[in-house]
C-alpha cells in the first residue's frame, strides 16, 4: 500500500515540475512575468484589499525571504506598493497598483490556458 502512495507522490512532483516549466515560459514569453510573480499578483487581484506580508506568504507558499525577492521585482516593475502597517509597524501590506491589475488581467489567459493543458485529463471538482 505504501508504494501506491509513492506513485501518486511521483506524478504530483512530475506534473508540479511540467506545470511551473510551462508557466515560467508562458508567462515570461508572453508576459515578462515569472511563475511566482504572477502568482502573487493573482492572489493580490482575488482580494479586494491589501494584505500583509505574512498572509500573502502563507496564500503563495514561498518562504517570507523568497516573497520578499518577489515583491521587491513586482515593486520595481511598477506592479504592487509596500506599505507600513498603521497598527503594528513591524507589518508591511502589498497592494496591486493599476499596473499590476492591468498585467495580471492580459496574463490571466495565458497562465489558465497552461493549467487547462496540463489538467485536461484531471476530474474537475464540483463547487
Amino acid at each position: 500500500m505504501d508504494e501506491a502512495f509513492v506513485v501518486v507522490w511521483h506524478d504530483v512532483l512530475a506534473k508540479h515540475a511540467r506545470t511551473m516549466c510551462m508557466l515560467e515560459r508562458e508567462l515570461g514569453d508572453k508576459h515578462g512575468l515569472g511563475a511566482s510573480e504572477f502568482e502573487v499578483l493573482d492572489r493580490l487581484a482575488g482580494h479586494e484589499r491589501k494584505l500583509r506580508l505574512q498572509e500573502l506568504c502563507d496564500e503563495v507558499h514561498l518562504s517570507q525571504s523568497a516573497l520578499s525577492r518577489v515583491v521587491a521585482r513586482l515593486e520595481k516593475a511598477g506592479l504592487v506598493v509596500r506599505g507600513a502597517c498603521d497598527v503594528d509597524r513591524r507589518g508591511v501590506f502589498v497592494c496591486l497598483t493599476d499596473d499590476g491589475r492591468a498585467r495580471h488581467t492580459a496574463a490571466l489567459p495565458t497562465h489558465r490556458a497552461v493549467l487547462a493543458e496540463v489538467f485536461a485529463d484531471a476530474p474537475v471538482p464540483v463547487a
